[in-house]
């Protein structure tokens, strides 16, 4: 694979949706520096595959709760390659009530730390490369969780820690994008329900009955779970195909905070 001369950051990169938005870099010959922490059992797949696309990359162990650990990553990253162009924010803590029942206080401040407080501490040792590029572009990945909290289908999904954590990256989104500005642009990609992330093949989905899966789906005006493909498509259109947008939340979930129900037919009236 030709490289096309960018770099990109990839927080989060070992499985599910950070694994399939790095390969999909990797494919379109952006050289890559993937972080993971844990997962163990699923590194040696993300190696083979990564090595696979035939371009250049990096794949670091890093505890990004460990503030002290994140300009030397950076660092490494420019050493190894000379610049730095993306930002991909792929990492979070989600906690599934019908897994994790009620936040200990320990689980909420983990939340925190990992959703919010590792992202600023990223963002802040990246800007100044992504400013050098000339052409850079942060893209934070969140979750619908953020406008629908615990509520209806999805109160088996989502915590009220990991939903307050969610509001809180648009806050973050839009003072990036100022300090950012003109020379690199930040979005947010909001995800709903899609498969490896709060979907088909996690731990919580397995845990649902048919009949809270089938109303997690009917609440979804599209009739269907987002696909990993689904997101490296809108991952694309962000880097590639959007250079007049920045601050903006597009959100990626088949119209489930709109809910299932049906307009009604129009009423004749009585005029």
């Amino acid at each position: 694979m030709t490289s096309n001369g960018k770099v990109a950051l990839l927080l989060g990169g070992i499985k599910g949706i950070g694994k399939a938005i790095g390969i999909d870099l990797l494919q379109r010959g952006t050289r890559v520096a993937a972080t993971w922490h844990d997962w163990p059992e699923s590194l040696a797949s993300m190696q083979t595959d990564f090595t696979g696309t035939g371009t250049d990359h990096m794949i670091e162990q890093v505890d990004l709760l460990d503030t002290d650990a994140i300009p030397g990553l950076v660092e490494r990253i420019i050493g190894r390659f000379g610049r730095l162009d993306i930002l991909i924010n792929n990492i979070e803590r989600g906690g599934w009530p019908v897994v994790h029942g009620r936040y200990t206080r320990q689980q909420w401040d983990l939340e925190m730390a990992t959703t919010l407080r590792a992202k600023q501490w990223v963002f802040d040792a990246a800007l100044p490369h992504l400013r050098k590029s000339g052409n850079g572009a942060v893209v934070n990945l969140s979750s619908i969780a953020g406008i629908v909290g615990r509520s209806g289908p999805a109160s088996y999904l989502f915590n009220e820690g990991y939903a307050a954590a969610n509001r809180g990256i648009s806050l973050l989104t839009e003072t990036w994008a100022r300090l950012g500005a003109p020379h690199v642009r930040v979005n947010e990609l909001m995800l709903g329900i899609v498969e490896t992330r709060h979907g088909p093949r996690t731990r919580g989905w397995g845990l649902l009955t048919d009949r809270q899966r089938r109303a997690v789906v009917d609440h979804t005006p599209l009739g269907r779970i987002g696909r990993t493909d689904d997101v490296t498509r809108a991952i694309r259109f962000l880097l590639d195909e959007a250079p007049f947008m920045t601050g903006t939340v597009i959100r990626l979930d088949g119209g489930y905070p709109l809910g299932g129900d049906p307009v009604a037919p129009m009423p004749d009236g009585v005029v």
